[in-house]
């Protein structure tokens, strides 16, 4: 049968874009070590698999062994270059990814929507294949995550989510890379979420069952994770058997936890909300009482900038605190993730446990 340009584009759309359909064409299922990410989109962790978490977790030790403890030179991304666009401010990620693109060689171009027309006289499709035909991928931290799916359809490079309203996914990577470096594995720990039912808990129920790590998580009511994305986490824990609960109540959520995590409460565009947050998530504040039920080795862990009323002092510059390893963490994170989608490149640190 033959297919005219115009039929393989609709047929891969209906599969994702374009770029997918080739990638799972060419590679077939990926398993073990022998997984090909080349090619492929970072829009959520929900679509990667548990070897392919793995991976990119093992590519971001390799890495940092090389270049950090090993003080090697890397330039995979030399002849490269990466189109950042921004439209919420950041710190760690526009760090994270400017300066791991650069120590790998190549060229980042940090990108607001000061500096570009993104989605105001030009559209975000005309946006997406312009950036296309000059930078090997695209970084986008964006709002709304429905602008990053019309971006990763239209573009001809990976697209990688910086954040958005629904995911957060490079920010998990750096937490799970951190506690594989705590804890010396993933699997069998418990992680308490206590706080805001965000993008960053989003990305955590995509992929925590995939790792063999439990779940435990409290929010206020009416402040509950998304409930399509709960059923998702629940159906995912029944087929790895991990265990999953959803409370209202911080210290039940706690209850033999390994990790305690938290996040803001009021996110960019939610200052108007302010007074009414910081009523309803009175009494979810991390301190050393909220940890008292907790399992005796636990941590702490907060993806940052922080606010005095998620967390008090004593936890977050405690020895307890892993969150300015797991800020850096961010950076290694990115580096093996851009690694991983535009190169071909496999570690040669011998794969972990996890």
């Amino acid at each position: 049968m033959l297919f005219s340009v115009r039929n393989v584009s609709s047929i891969a759309r209906l599969a994702g874009t374009h770029k997918q359909l080739l990638q799972r064409f060419r590679y077939g299922p990926a398993a073990g070590a022998n997984v090909h990410l080349k090619g492929q989109d970072l829009l959520t962790l929900q679509n990667y698999t548990a070897d392919e978490l793995k991976y990119l977790l093992w590519m971001a030790m390799d890495l940092k062994e090389r270049i950090k403890r090993r003080g090697e030179y890397l330039p995979l991304m030399q002849g490269k270059s990466l189109a950042m666009v921004f439209e919420k401010r950041s710190t760690r990620t526009r760090l994270s990814a400017e300066t791991g693109f650069a120590v790998l060689g190549g060229h980042p171009s940090f990108l607001t929507t000061q500096d570009i027309h993104l989605g105001t006289n030009e559209s975000l499709t005309d946006t997406a294949r312009v950036l296309s035909g000059m930078a090997d991928a695209i970084l986008a931290r964006v709002y709304k995550h429905k602008d990053l799916l019309v971006m990763a359809a239209e573009a001809a490079v990976p697209v990688v989510n910086g954040l958005s309203d629904l995911y957060h996914p490079l920010q998990i990577l750096a937490d799970y890379l951190t506690l594989q470096e705590h804890y010396g594995g993933l699997h069998g720990l418990t992680v308490a979420w206590i706080g805001d039912g965000n993008n960053v808990l989003h990305s955590i129920m995509t992929s925590a069952a995939k790792l063999g790590v439990h779940l435990r998580i409290a929010t206020p009511k009416g402040f509950e994770p998304d409930p399509t994305i709960t059923k998702a986490a629940e159906q995912d824990c029944r087929e790895c058997g991990t265990k999953f609960l959803l409370t209202a109540d911080p210290l039940e959520a706690a209850a033999g936890a390994n990790v305690l995590v938290t996040d803001t409460w009021i996110s960019m565009g939610q200052e108007e909300e302010k007074k009414d947050r910081l009523e309803a998530f009175r009494g979810f504040q991390i301190t050393m009482q909220t940890a008292e039920p907790a399992a005796a080795d636990w941590t702490f862990l907060h993806c940052l900038p922080r606010k005095a009323e998620e967390v008090d002092d004593e936890v977050f510059y405690s020895p307890r605190s892993l969150v300015f390893q797991e800020a850096e963490n961010r950076k290694w994170t990115i580096m093996a993730v851009m690694v991983s989608l535009l190169t071909d490149y496999s570690p040669q640190l011998q794969k972990p446990a996890f």
